[in-house]
């Protein structure tokens, strides 16, 4: 009997690769994708395999890692959420030059909805940029297939292949049937005729890209022979379904007993067009159902040869922005809507808050004070993390957050243009993933900006995972040339709210650049520390 278990989409991916003969997960904490990781480093072939599971610095340096270690021919498996991806692009767009040795796995969990996300961007726009093959699993059983297939895809085709996951697929839960454990590759690095396709000099990469195009051909007949990809007929040849990935559940809740239409399921790219144009030559008008952007049903117009109805979020039948349910895509499909359960009215909205005993709370108390009071003109450019929740109530800290590290660069250009004071407010872990070189091109310029790196000694918007810097920050500082007499370390608690204003006021009169360290662990991690002592 095969065994079962019960599993998120983030811990089915994660099983099927440790099953796949895994060596080595690199990753950088971020919703929804955190938990993959966090199932690998904690399940028992882990240690007994001596996988690579340690949190990176950030998504690019994860991406690199993990080529290095497809480059010495183990299977590598690299996460992230799809704003890493931005982080991640310089990397992963030019491993699809150098190709993979060992296999080489990419996922990108997107957020539709922006349920903790700045954006709603669609990964897989990211697969079609970099021309590789991308898979989208629409259940949990296929999350752990998948991977392991695409593992099997990237060492027969050497190349990465990107696994996309949205918010619903990878936080819900369902029954998994795993297999056996396959064993880890050898070390092997690439052979002499593959060689030259790892150095990309222009005379190098011009013959790969080539050859890149050319393999897009075979990577297409790929998907349309996969098992993953199904074309079910329909007496009803009015309509065409093509539903994507986790939108295909969507479509079939609503048909109980079957859909009546012909229905194409896509869960791996490219596109596969010769089942595409099959369904437009039988049908008279089409709908494309997919989670995030319109990424299928903007490719149709370029695959079908004869004009076709073609419907779905950018003609309005489907909302153009957040996710799909199986009540807006009842609305496309023309069906009645179901009987709606009236808001009861008993549960009162609760916006999300600092915790209570958060060191970031007394950090902003003793901030907000000393600019409110005396420095009118001062703006504070905030980041990504916990404290990004010092915009609301409150504190109303914060002017603006962007993306991770954008603080301290963003003060940095308001100073450049004679804003004073610009102040900027990051967290220890953002400040190693990306607002290191902020604060070298600002030490650099002597650029009269104040940074307060609020430090938690964790990441701790994503349940407390190791941080990058923690101990190291103020030699970090340091080795970027801020002037040691203007790093200035304080613990920030109700008692010494004096002590932190009087730190904000001296570093905010210095002209030049100065780094506050507010040092407290984060109250949560501290509680989970305590009961384990």
């Amino acid at each position: 009997m095969a065994k079962r278990e019960l599993l998120l989409g983030d811990e089915a991916l994660a099983l099927g690769a440790l099953h796949a003969g895994l060596s080595g997960v690199y990753a950088y904490p971020g919703t929804p994708s955190t938990e993959i990781t966090e199932y690998i480093q904690l399940h028992p072939l882990t240690a007994q395999r001596g996988i690579h599971c340690a949190w990176s610095a950030n998504e690019k340096t994860a991406m690199e890692e993990a080529l290095g270690m497809s480059f010495a021919g183990k299977r590598a498996l690299v996460c992230m959420k799809h704003v890493g991806m931005n982080v991640a692009a310089d990397a992963f767009v030019n491993a699809a030059m150098t190709g993979a040795n060992g296999g080489l796995v990419v996922v990108a969990a997107d957020d539709p909805s922006m349920h903790s996300s700045q954006n709603e961007q669609d990964s897989r726009f990211y697969g079609k940029f970099a021309g590789v093959p991308v898979f989208e699993p629409s259940t949990q059983q296929e999350a752990y297939d998948m991977v392991q297939e695409a593992f099997g895809l990237s060492e027969r085709h050497r190349i990465p292949v990107l696994m996309r996951l949205t918010t619903r697929m990878a936080h819900s839960r369902a029954v998994v049937e795993v297999a056996d454990v396959r064993e880890q590759n050898a070390l092997h690095c690439p052979e002499a005729e593959h060689k030259r396709q790892w150095v990309l000099m222009p005379a190098n990469s011009r013959v790969r890209y080539k050859a890149l195009l050319e393999e897009n051909a075979r990577l297409e007949q790929e998907a349309e022979t996969s098992r993953f990809n199904t074309y079910t007929d329909g007496t009803d040849k009015s309509l065409g379904i093509i539903a994507c990935g986790i939108a295909h559940n969507y479509v079939m809740e609503n048909f109980a007993q079957g859909a009546p239409y012909p229905v194409l399921k896509i869960s791996q790219y490219p596109l596969p067009a010769a089942l595409i144009r099959r369904m437009a030559a039988e049908c008279r008008a089409l709908l494309v159902a997919e989670e995030g952007q319109p990424v299928v049903e903007e490719a149709l117009r370029g695959i079908l040869p004869t004009p076709i109805a073609i419907r779905g979020r950018l003609t309005g039948e489907l909302p153009r922005t957040g996710e799909l349910t199986p009540d807006s895509v009842r609305a496309a499909l023309g069906l009645a809507p179901l009987e709606a359960h009236a808001p009861s009215g008993i549960v009162v909205p609760r916006p999300p808050a600092l915790c209570q005993g958060c060191g970031h709370r007394d950090m902003y108390a003793a901030l907000t004070e000393v600019v409110r009071e005396e420095y009118p003109a001062a703006k504070v450019f905030s980041d990504i993390g916990c404290y990004t929740l010092g915009w609301l109530a409150p504190f109303h800290a914060i002017d603006t957050v962007v993306d991770m590290g954008a603080s301290i660069t963003m003060a940095k250009g308001a100073a450049d243009a004679g804003l004073r004071p610009a102040i900027a407010v990051i967290g220890d872990s953002t400040f190693t993933h990306s607002g290191m070189t902020g604060l070298l091109d600002a030490v650099n310029e002597r650029s009269p900006i104040t940074v307060i790196i609020s430090d938690n000694l964790t990441t701790g918007m994503t349940g407390g995972q190791d941080s990058a810097g923690t101990g190291r920050l103020e030699q970090i500082c340091a080795g970027l040339g801020v002037d040691p007499a203007h790093i200035r370390v304080t613990v920030p608690l109700p008692k010494n709210r004096e002590e932190m204003k009087r730190l904000i006021r001296e570093e905010i009169a210095y002209d030049g650049v100065s780094v506050i360290v507010p040092r407290r662990e984060c109250i949560q991690t501290a509680k989970r520390h305590a009961a384990k002592k």
